[in-house]
């Protein structure tokens, strides 16, 4: 079987490096990109997934020229991206009342915006050869909501809309989209929450715990398989039960 390329965006982050890993052991080679910013993590980051075929590449989802460039460096150096995780995002918490504009318009900037800029300069190579996976990881609440977060949730739910008519477009070209709604898991961010806080969204969640970044990584890997071409436009949510509680 061939060896697929896979890029990961955000793939230095925490959710990141294990969808990272998981995609490599699946027999892929990947590239993790994140901000150049971030340097000071990528030695930890070569060092967690030593011995895998996995690369870093600098980048920034929110620059379209960036990511144009990006597309053209790793399948010049790599080969062809047949994969593509958009696992990239950020938070910018606060009440609508109270939200500045560039709260609003960095999270879309990144969430939804680097969705595009990615999958514009990715999509035509993967159509020219007929084949292709991509995964955007959007989140339960973009389909719940969340107190504080019109910004993130907006961004996420626009998200799987964007996969839904992306997917449209492309079925019968060989390329598959689809989304993943995470629920809260033990990333950096949900463990730097104060441990009362923590404890009720815990509390909220049916089967009673945290979600592993590896069990976010199982599904990503589930949709990126091969055999996985007649799943398409689909939102996967792994949650634990907290959507089917809301």
């Amino acid at each position: 079987m061939k060896k697929r390329v896979a890029v990961v965006t955000g793939g230095i982050g925490g959710l990141g490096t294990e969808i990272c890993k998981q995609l490599a052991k699946a027999g892929n080679k990947v590239i993790a990109t994140d901000l150049a910013a971030r340097a000071e993590r990528v030695d930890a980051f070569i060092k967690d997934v030593d011995g895998l075929d996995i690369h870093f590449e600098p980048g920034d989802v929110g620059d379209f020229d960036a990511c144009a460039k990006l597309v053209k460096k790793v399948e010049d150096e790599h080969g062809s991206i047949d994969i593509l995780v958009n696992a990239a995002g950020i938070t910018r918490d606060c009440t609508l009342r109270k939200m500045e504009r560039t709260q609003w318009t960095d999270v879309m900037h990144i969430n939804l915006d680097g969705v595009f800029n990615m999958c514009r300069n990715a999509v035509d190579g993967m159509l020219a050869r007929g084949y292709g996976r991509i995964i955007n990881i959007s989140s339960v609440n973009g389909q719940t909501g969340q107190f504080g977060q019109t910004n993130y949730s907006a961004a996420k739910a626009g998200m799987h809309g964007f996969t839904m008519a992306m997917a449209r477009e492309v079925a019968r070209k060989g390329v598959t989209v689809n989304s993943i709604s995470p629920g809260y898991c033990e990333t950096a961010l949900v463990m730097a929450v104060p441990e009362d806080v923590r404890n009720k969204i815990i509390d909220s969640v049916p089967v009673g715990r945290l979600g592993k970044p590896t069990e976010i990584a199982r599904t990503v890997g589930f949709l990126a398989a091969e055999d996985a071409g007649f799943i398409t436009g689909a939102n996967i949510p792994v949650n634990g039960g907290l959507f089917m509680s809301s």
